[in-house]
């Protein structure tokens, strides 16, 4: 049966799980490279499957402006557009909401957008989201929400996470339940502990195949980030999944599977590998940097990636440095490589109830800066 969220195992907060779609399963805790409009950038679909990645994200807000949803599905959806076969999960516009508040108009029957590319206007409704994404053929929908900007007072933020859970009610209802098709909601109220529950519990009445934490990773910081962790996954139903989103740095990762996340996305992998920042268990390396110049090791010897088997870093240091695409490839494939290494890491040691010594080692590792000597 596909469709369904099968927890196998937990050591203390953190989880492993699996989640069944109509592509394909994901194993979680699950790292989802960003595919904004319908690509994750610098990168073949055959390269991302390649990392280890078994799900990737697509944006409502970006395909709805180009090339549109009724041209996507025209093609037989995102799936055959994109030529990626596994799971897709599309974030709703909600995002956008917030990070374009100057071309927006929010009121109760949803957003109004002003196109960044044309200046057209585009009433995003949560009917409207649910009808894009199911264009889609997206695996895991997402409820259109206001994305809470930080900071907020605790009116401000209830009146908009109150908002959203009106707008998850109008979703749910508009969403079309097929077998192997999710929707998930998302839980909004700021760094307020009531406010989370209060969301959290009118999601649960609604019901939902899986629960998002959204409004963090926006300006808070990792403590208080981890803080807002601390308490709201505790609020949501166990057989079900949790998605973080829009996090994060490898720390965040490490540190949110251990407060009971199950899936994340960022695009800092992707967008580190465009401008010469390589992620490695020994910490970030600013590939610009003269040092590497005339360094004939591999960026991290014991990572499998083409960017560390086949090439040195005073290569990667000149590419960068002359703006070569091959550059980006490489370092962007090398970044999603590390990330899902990192989740696979993760994964094998909550099965063995050894996250602890894990997370540790993580933290030991990353705090070497470069190769050890």
């Amino acid at each position: 049966m596909s469709g369904k969220f099968d927890l196998i195992t937990t050591d203390g907060k953190a989880r492993r799980g699996r989640i069944h779609t109509a592509h394909g399963i994901v194993n979680t805790p699950a790292f989802m490279p960003v595919g904004t409009a319908g690509t994750v950038k610098a990168m073949l679909p055959e390269s991302v499957k390649a990392t280890g990645a078994e799900i990737v994200l697509g944006n409502t807000y970006h395909l709805m402006l180009r090339p549109g949803a009724e041209r996507v599905a025209s093609f037989g959806g995102l799936h055959k557009f994109m030529n990626w076969p596994g799971p897709i999960l599309t974030d709703s516009g909600g995002f956008q909401a917030m990070s374009l508040s100057d071309l927006r108009k929010i009121n109760e029957n949803g957003c109004e957008f002003r196109s960044h590319i044309d200046g057209s206007k585009h009433m995003l409704t949560p009917e409207r989201s649910i009808e894009i994404q199911d264009l889609l053929d997206s695996n895991i929908t997402m409820v259109l929400d206001e994305c809470t900007a930080f900071p907020a007072t605790p009116d401000e933020a209830a009146s908009s996470m109150r908002r959203s859970m009106r707008w998850a009610e109008r979703c749910r209802k508009a969403f079309r339940d097929r077998d192997g098709y999710l929707l998930f909601g998302i839980v909004q109220g700021g760094i307020y502990p009531h406010l989370r529950e209060e969301s959290a519990k009118a999601l649960i009445d609604i019901g939902f195949d899986g629960y998002a934490i959204g409004g963090l990773a926006i300006g808070e910081g990792q403590q208080q980030m981890f803080s807002v962790l601390d308490y709201t996954p505790d609020f949501l139903p166990a057989d079900r999944p949790r998605y973080l989103m829009g996090v994060g740095k490898p720390s965040d990762l490490v540190g949110s599977v251990a407060r009971g996340i199950d899936m994340f996305d960022c695009v800092m992998p992707t967008r580190s590998g465009r401008t010469g920042l390589a992620h490695t268990r020994y910490g970030d390396l600013n590939m610009r940097n003269a040092r590497h110049a005339t360094d004939d090791r591999p960026i991290d010897p014991l990572c499998t990636c083409p960017a560390c088997t086949s090439y040195v870093r005073g290569y990667i240091h000149h590419l960068m440095k002359t703006k070569e695409i091959l550059g980006a490839m490489l370092l962007t494939w090398h970044n999603l490589h590390y990330y899902q290494e990192l989740m696979q890491g993760m994964r094998h040691a909550i099965e063995q109830g050894g996250l602890a010594a894990f997370t540790d080692d993580f933290h030991r590792q990353q705090a070497l800066g470069d190769i050890p000597n």
